[in-house]
């Protein structure tokens, strides 16, 4: 029988920095006469994609990705639609997708849940051609991301001191239009969020009820706040019942489209990294089942 081919993508600066899978490391789990293992390290921005891809070229069967959610989505992406099953070896510093897929926080229990090649099937979410595996958003949550992704150490404290930048001076919102299916509303949002999971890192959720295999994304726009009304909305959100909020909409939906109103871009999050959107129109749709993770 030909050896599982397992090949590892390490993000050497995710988390704390100090993200060292070695042979040495590997081989405590892994019997090389069953599994062919190669292990690489990105160097640069974006490489972690290119590493996937070269992969797939390279015959892997799991593509592991070693590092945060945005080292993950890298990889990801370039899975989808694929028969090459992603593994995570949650190493960042939210790790909201493995967190979703109850993947273990510490590197051997991880690595023994690839060992064991238990797959299931996953839906995808996509934005303007961007997938996204745990959530996106627009508004408040995207602007602590911009703010969070200029700090030098991510972790859970520089979040934090994120969102009260955020909070002292969160830009106005953006007049948009917002339509799904069943409704339409227009207005200036506080923060439209869209997730595929129950997660976003830190054992925070603003849809917690939202499932990653239902073929559907939940999605929770919010209404103007001012500070105490945001002050009450984190409170809710740290005890997971933000969806009882009187300015919170909270839905499931297939397909949602966000058309801005106002001359400019779109400052948006996907899965924690922050992107700008140039498009006057955002298209963002559901793919059921479209990835393969080994999950325990």
């Amino acid at each position: 029988m030909k050896p599982a081919s397992i090949h590892f993508i390490v993000n050497p600066i995710s988390g704390n920095g100090n993200n060292l899978i070695t042979p040495k490391l590997v081989s405590g789990v892994f019997n090389f006469d069953e599994f062919k293992i190669k292990i690489k390290q990105t160097q640069r921005p974006k490489h972690a994609k290119e590493l996937a891809l070269k992969s797939i070229k390279e015959g892997a069967d799991v593509i592991v990705a070693c590092g945060g959610d945005g080292t993950v989505n890298e990889i990801a992406s370039s899975l989808v639609g694929s028969n090459v099953k992603l593994g995570i070896l949650p190493m960042g510093s939210g790790n909201g997708l493995a967190s979703a897929l109850k993947i273990p926080k510490s590197i051997s229990g991880a690595l023994n849940v690839i060992k064991n090649s238990n797959s299931t099937q996953i839906d995808v979410g996509e934005i303007n051609k961007h997938y996204f595996f745990s959530n996106t958003g627009i508004g408040f949550d995207a602007n602590v991301i911009n703010n969070y992704s200029k700090t030098k150490q991510r972790r859970l404290g520089s979040y934090l001191k994120a969102s009260l930048l955020t909070f002292f001076n969160n830009p106005p919102s953006l007049s948009v239009k917002i339509t799904t299916e069943s409704k339409s509303l227009r207005l200036k949002p506080f923060l439209v969020f869209v997730s595929n999971s129950n997660e976003m890192g830190y054992n925070i959720s603003l849809t917690p009820k939202a499932s990653i295999q239902d073929g559907m994304l939940d999605a929770i726009i919010v209404e103007p706040l001012n500070k105490l009304e945001i002050i009450y909305f984190g409170f809710l959100l740290l005890i997971k019942r933000p969806q009882s909020f009187k300015k919170a909409h909270y839905f499931l939906t297939k397909n949602l489209e966000i058309t801005n109103l106002e001359k400019g871009g779109v400052l948006a999050q996907i899965d924690g990294e922050s992107v700008q959107i140039k498009a006057k129109q955002i298209n963002i749709q559901i793919k059921q089942a479209a990835l393969s993770v080994v999950v325990p």
